[in-house]
């Protein structure tokens, strides 16, 4: 049985080398997507990173949207496939990634799947080479107790089906950030997020540069809001190597 089609959804702004490795993880996926769509939101060209990726069926779009959740509601606009799986620009997948996510929407009950990260401190040389530092893994059920808390669930390890997409109106755009908590948060409501285990997606974090890094007042009121809107404890302003930290610490030993 071939399983749902997936499509590939990338949001980039001003990252061309960093798209290219994330592409390259796409191109190297056993399960290859229907089709790979791009919400281009910056200002430096990536054409020529996106032709030279060797994908066959690839959608660049320019946008203007320099927030995440747009940039990946005007790429997913256009999807055709039944599953829509995300990929920032700076992350990068294994390549059983798509696989795994495939056979799980193979079950018609299941409308959202996540698959397991590892968190990667990095550094980029001069060259462009990128070194790892340290890492932290992610691997957690789903637990409405510990997402109250923790946004374990990187955008870049998690797919929705399309219909559920369309139907929760894709991400909250008021967001500046924390718009895939507040959007796993809404599809909980429709059923229980599958994890589908195995470390398969790298969450790749720099000195600068990465969006969890973003904290201040801006980062904090939408935490207020997402608190306010879902019931949830007082939040803070957390990286993902911290949340990976916190949700290690949270595990039964």
């Amino acid at each position: 049985m071939k399983g749902p089609s997936i499509a590939v959804i990338v949001a980039t702004r001003d990252r061309p080398q960093l798209l290219a490795d994330a592409l390259a993880a796409v191109a190297a996926q056993r399960f290859a997507p229907l089709e790979v769509r791009i919400a281009d939101d910056g200002g430096i060209p990536v054409t020529e990173v996106v032709a030279g990726s060797g994908l066959l069926e690839v959608t660049l779009l320019r946008v203007a949207a320099r927030n995440p959740g747009a940039a990946r509601n005007q790429a997913a606009a256009g999807a055709r496939a039944d599953v829509l799986a995300f990929l920032d620009d700076d992350d990068r997948w294994r390549p059983a990634h798509l696989e795994g996510l495939r056979d799980a929407f193979r079950d018609p009950s299941c409308g959202v799947a996540y698959r397991d990260s590892v968190v990667i401190r990095e550094r980029v040389d001069a060259g462009g080479r990128r070194v790892n530092l340290d890492q932290r893994p992610i691997e957690c059920e789903w637990s409405p107790a510990l997402m109250a808390e923790n946004d374990y669930v990187p955008p870049s390890a998690m797919a929705v089906r399309r219909a559920w997409f369309e139907q929760l109106g894709g991400f909250d755009e008021s967001f500046e950030c924390s718009e895939d908590w507040d959007f796993l948060m809404r599809a909980a409501r429709l059923g229980v997020p599958r994890r589908v285990p195995g470390r398969t997606v790298e969450i790749r974090m720099r000195e600068s540069g990465h969006a969890s890094a973003l904290d201040g007042a801006g980062r904090q009121a939408c935490l207020d809001r997402l608190a306010a809107r879902h019931g949830l404890p007082a939040l803070t302003v957390k990286t993902f190597w911290e949340v990976a930290g916190d949700i290690a610490s949270a595990r039964p030993r």
